[in-house]
């Protein structure tokens, strides 16, 4: 059993390979971050999951810090960087998604754009950034910020968002809004966009990307997390399904899926017509460092959530 917290399309569409390989079947449960992770604390060794996969990393901290996890695959940890692997080895990054600032063209230019994410919270962009507080790809992002300048900075830069900034309902309908130039900005993961250039363009062929440099946190790569749980009842097949989806052939399965994600096993590369992973100029955070439940505190008290 996965509790799959990643999309649901792109399990689907993978783990007929897996299953096809290696002969076993795999059921899946699917989910959302914090629901899945919180799910397996209150399970605790009675869990029914063999494996958890998040979106974001701070679900997968939530269930390492109550101690269920056990050790990753070792071949895991071997394709794998480590930058993209926790302190404690007990669950690997399969795959990373990249901050961005989708901008409507005809409104702003790149020039027009603050040279940190921090900024948007301040009064000048009042009613033109929007984002979605709701879901766990924002609240990822905030981890990081909590994570690289400290409590009272995300604070600040959360009371700034909650008084100057747009709040809808989810990713898409932010890249929706900023292409109808209803926002002039909004805050996302990079696939969102490349996603709808590839299909057909209607909700950002008025809109362009822009991607934070030189390591500030609106640079910020959340990686998605797959980790075996201590107590599957299949512990030989949830290691070799690890083991499978950080594979090079796993990896170049999903960098060629829709889901435009980034591998983050060095030898699958993704489609050239996403900004290249090399060009990428990300902070760097332990991913076993990000606090999901404090953010969530922080965002609770800013009236985000």
């Amino acid at each position: 059993m996965i509790y799959n917290a990643q999309h649901e399309e792109l399990l689907d569409e993978i783990v007929p390979l897996f299953e096809e390989e290696s002969g076993l079947d795999v059921e899946l449960r699917p989910g959302k971050d914090l629901e899945m992770a919180n799910q397996i604390v209150e399970e605790g060794s009675d869990s029914p999951a063999d494996v958890l996969l998040t979106e974001n990393s701070p679900a997968m901290s939530i269930v390492d810090n109550a101690d269920l996890f056990a050790p990753a695959p070792a071949g895991a940890l071997e394709t794998i960087p480590a930058a993209y692997v926790p302190s404690s080895k007990n669950w690997v990054g399969f795959l990373g998604r990249s901050t961005v600032v989708m901008y409507n063209t005809d409104n702003v230019t790149e020039a027009d754009l603050p040279t940190s994410i921090l900024d948007f919270a301040e009064p000048e962009w009042e009613g033109r950034v929007g984002f979605s507080p709701t879901g766990a790809d924002f609240r990822a992002i905030v981890s990081a910020v909590l994570e690289l300048e400290g409590e009272d900075a995300t604070r600040a830069r959360l009371e700034g968002l909650k008084a100057n900034g747009v709040i809808l309902q989810n990713n898409p309908v932010v890249m929706q809004e900023a292409n109808e130039g209803a926002i002039d900005a909004g805050i996302a993961y990079h696939y969102y966009w490349y996603r709808d250039q590839q299909e057909s363009g209607a909700d950002s062929d008025s809109s362009a990307l822009h991607f934070f440099g030189d390591r500030d946190p609106g640079a910020f790569l959340s990686v998605s997390g797959a980790g075996i749980l201590k107590s599957s009842e299949h512990a030989a097949a949830a290691e070799e399904f690890v083991e499978w989806l950080t594979s090079t052939e796993a990896q170049q399965a999903m960098a060629e899926s829709y889901a435009l994600e980034y591998p983050l096993n060095p030898e699958a590369t993704l489609n050239p017509d996403v900004k290249p992973f090399d060009e990428l100029e990300p902070p760097t955070v332990d991913v076993s460092s990000l606090n999901g439940p404090r953010v969530t505190e922080l965002m609770t008290e800013a009236g985000l959530l």
